[in-house]
């Protein structure tokens, strides 16, 4: 299986974080390019500014591109594909699960992460090693750190692009309903930012662990964004409720801190 690392260029700090990481792990990887701000276009910004529930910021336009960049890697290449952004911290179970899962066939997208929401997912799962299960996932909005994509996935993703525009990488992701997505329970990666939040120990700079993506300031938005978040929080709603007929349930994503 293909592993991704989402990497700015001058994020060197972060660059070999992961690549110690990963090393230590035996796992084999490549460094993939973010896009940053400055390689798009006026145009293109301009081109995307209503497509989301709120204007996108140049820095959530590029980590979008930056994504979408991997999916089509694992187009090109024809082979599922672990994307990782490079806050990503990642268990000592990694190898042992992408063994597990990389044969599978009827899958689109597993999710790896965990980040403190609850999820939608089916209540029975499937055991894939002595230490972790794999469930069906029909709601999530964890994050965008750490997945398996398969190029029928990838697919997806695209064509909800050319359907409904861009968004947040992770909002786009879960709200393309067409993907048959599962998540690994307990999860096998954390940004770092989560570390405290979820008791696993380690000393990592702020450089290592704070966003590149600043926050959000409250501002009222123009009418025509609150008619779009609106329309999104309903389909939404509806995709939940519908589920919840399928012997699911929303909990809580597992997290074993001493595998970290």
């Amino acid at each position: 299986m293909k592993i991704f690392i989402i990497n700015l260029p001058n994020a060197i700090e972060r660059r070999k974080f992961q690549q110690k990481q990963l090393s230590k792990l035996s796992l084999d990887y490549e460094i993939l390019k973010a896009i940053s701000i400055h390689d798009i276009s006026s145009e293109t910004y301009a081109k995307h500014y209503k497509d989301w529930q709120r204007p996108l910021r140049n820095t959530e336009v590029a980590c979008y591109f930056s994504h979408r960049s991997a999916w089509q890697k694992i187009i090109d290449n024809n082979v599922p594909g672990l994307i990782i952004e490079d806050d990503a911290l990642l268990s000592k179970h990694t190898p042992e699960i992408l063994n597990s899962i990389n044969e599978l066939s009827n899958a689109d997208l597993i999710q790896l992460e965990a980040r403190g929401r609850k999820k939608l997912m089916k209540n029975q799962g499937l055991i894939i090693s002595s230490t972790h299960s794999l469930y069906r996932l029909y709601q999530d909005r964890t994050g965008a750190a750490g997945y398996v994509l398969w190029p029928s996935g990838a697919k997806k993703l695209l064509e909800h692009e050319r359907l409904n525009g861009i968004g947040l990488a992770d909002a786009h992701i879960a709200t393309c309903y067409s993907i048959k997505s599962y998540q690994v329970d307990p999860a096998v990666i954390i940004q770092l930012d989560q570390c405290n939040d979820y008791n696993v120990k380690g000393s990592y700079s702020k450089e290592l662990s704070s966003s590149t993506i600043s926050g959000i300031k409250n501002s009222k938005k123009p009418f025509y964004f609150q008619i779009k978040r609106l329309s999104s929080q309903l389909k939404t709603g509806f995709h939940v409720a519908k589920m919840l007929n399928r012997k699911t349930s929303m909990r809580f994503i597992n997290i074993s801190s001493e595998d970290f």
